[in-house]
């Protein structure tokens, strides 16, 4: 020992784990803010996508969008700067407020409605200056009374009229002439003056309704003519489409099971678009009476450039060509029915059908070529075209007659291969009675063809299109 304590050296490991993030559990807020945020984020672009659908459909939404944003920046521009508004004052609203209402979307419909205001304001200017005076001339007690008892027969006349049948295209100019009469009169009583605040309405609705035809005529004009032959034409195609649709899914060999039969409305076949385009023309009358009805007010131009276009007898060929598309539905009716042919059943009318079909959809396709062209098919290739619509149809009558009926069958005497013999007739004319019944309808389509021909007819020499003969 040397007095020094002798040392002892430990060594002591520690082993200190290396640090993991184990991830944070979210919370029920951060939880709700995402889900939340992904549902926006989704909603915006099913928004958009719907937008974009919306545009294409009809690019002119965008044009006539911007063309009414341009006239009114072009009347409110008279109130925004000083020197027109130091001449035209307040009473610039009234064109504002007229270009608001009298534009629309067709040039044809922007001139009907107005002539109607331009009507309906001026009865309206005439009859307020004339009451306005006679009620001055009467003294300040008969004055407002005079006033109230007009008021109130404007209104009730007004409104009786614009129900009568042959008036209900003038609707707009009588609610034009109840409130500009009922403004102008209440008006002038307060100021004293009902001649001055008549003209200064007056102008300003001439201000606007000039600005609004000016504009619409002369930046991309949209025309209700064009839109009305477009229509017409694009019908034509849609029928022509439907119906081999629907001649095409009734020959597929689907089998016999079809669920889709008590399970889909009518209204929801997805999957068959040229059907959805044939409803579409169903559904059109309302939609080419009113294109009709703003043509006429329409002055000629593009293709159109003589005055008292036939415009009327666009509806009259929309109405045959409806009839057509009425046997279409009928043909979808009977494909989506729960009572089916069998595959083996329908096989044997597929050269007919398709035989027929093929005649049928090519006379419409060239109806709609002549409107669309605006030249009359030869006298010959009519014919030539009729001739093998109708034999088509006579040589599928036939093959109805001889194919469909089943067999009969009185001669057994066996009680058990009677009833088998029932069940399988049964079954037999069940299959018979499907396919007569799609046949009939298709037979009955071919047969409305004469009728949509002498309505095009009529419609190609009141239009004076050209004659084409092709050799």
């Amino acid at each position: 020992m040397n007095g020094k304590k002798g040392s002892c050296h430990h060594h002591v490991e520690i082993n200190i784990p290396p640090l993991t993030f184990m991830p944070k559990a979210l919370t029920k807020s951060e939880k709700g803010a995402s889900s939340s945020s992904s549902t926006i984020s989704s909603s915006c672009q099913a928004w958009t996508r719907r937008l974009w659908e919306f545009v294409r459909e009809d690019s002119n939404r965008v044009t006539f969008a911007f063309k009414v944003g341009l006239a009114v920046l072009l009347v409110s521009l008279l109130i925004l700067v000083r020197a027109p508004y130091d001449i035209f004052g307040t009473n610039i609203i009234w064109s504002i407020l007229t270009v608001a209402i009298m534009f629309e979307y067709t040039v044809g419909a922007t001139f009907n409605r107005g002539f109607n205001r331009a009507l309906g304001s001026l009865l309206a200017g005439v009859l307020a200056i004339g009451v306005g005076q006679l009620a001055l001339y009467s003294g300040r007690v008969a004055e407002p009374i005079i006033i109230g008892i007009t008021i109130f027969l404007v209104g009730a006349i007004t409104s009786f009229m614009k129900q009568w049948p042959s008036l209900v295209p003038y609707e707009y100019g009588f609610r034009v002439i109840l409130f500009t009469y009922c403004l102008i009169i209440v008006s002038g009583y307060r100021m004293g003056n009902p001649i001055r605040t008549a003209m200064d309405r007056l102008y300003s609705i001439a201000i606007g309704g000039f600005v609004a035809v000016l504009v619409n005529v002369l930046v991309f004009p949209i025309w209700a003519g064009e839109q009305l032959h477009k229509e017409l034409v694009a019908s034509f195609n849609a029928v022509a489409e439907a119906l081999e649709e629907c001649v095409e899914k009734y020959l597929e060999d689907e089998g016999l099971a079809h669920p889709e039969f008590t399970k889909t409305v009518m209204d929801e076949f997805s999957n068959e678009p040229a059907y959805t385009k044939c409803r579409s023309t169903v559904n059109s009358s309302a939609k080419l009476e009113s294109l009709a009805n703003s043509a006429k007010w329409e002055p000629p131009h593009g293709r159109f450039r003589h005055f008292f276009y036939p415009w009327s007898e666009y509806v009259k060929v929309g109405a045959t060509l409806r009839y057509c598309a009425y046997e279409v539905m009928a043909l979808h009716g009977v494909l989506h029915s729960e009572i089916q042919a069998p595959y083996n059943v329908r096989i044997t009318f597929k050269s007919e059908i398709e035989d027929a079909v093929t005649k049928a959809t090519e006379v419409i396709r060239d109806l709609g070529k002549e409107i669309s062209n605006m030249k009359r098919i030869g006298d010959t290739i009519r014919s030539s075209l009729l001739k093998g619509v109708h034999n088509s149809a006579e040589r599928l009558q036939r093959a109805a007659v001889a194919k469909a009926l089943p067999p009969t069958n009185g001669d057994e005497n066996d009680d058990k291969m009677s009833s088998q013999l029932i069940v399988g007739n049964f079954e037999q004319q069940k299959a018979a009675l499907s396919v007569a019944t799609f046949t009939s309808l298709l037979i009955e389509f071919m047969a409305r063809l004469d009728h949509l021909v002498e309505a095009v007819d009529g419609l190609a020499d009141l239009a004076k299109f050209n004659c084409e003969e092709v050799l």
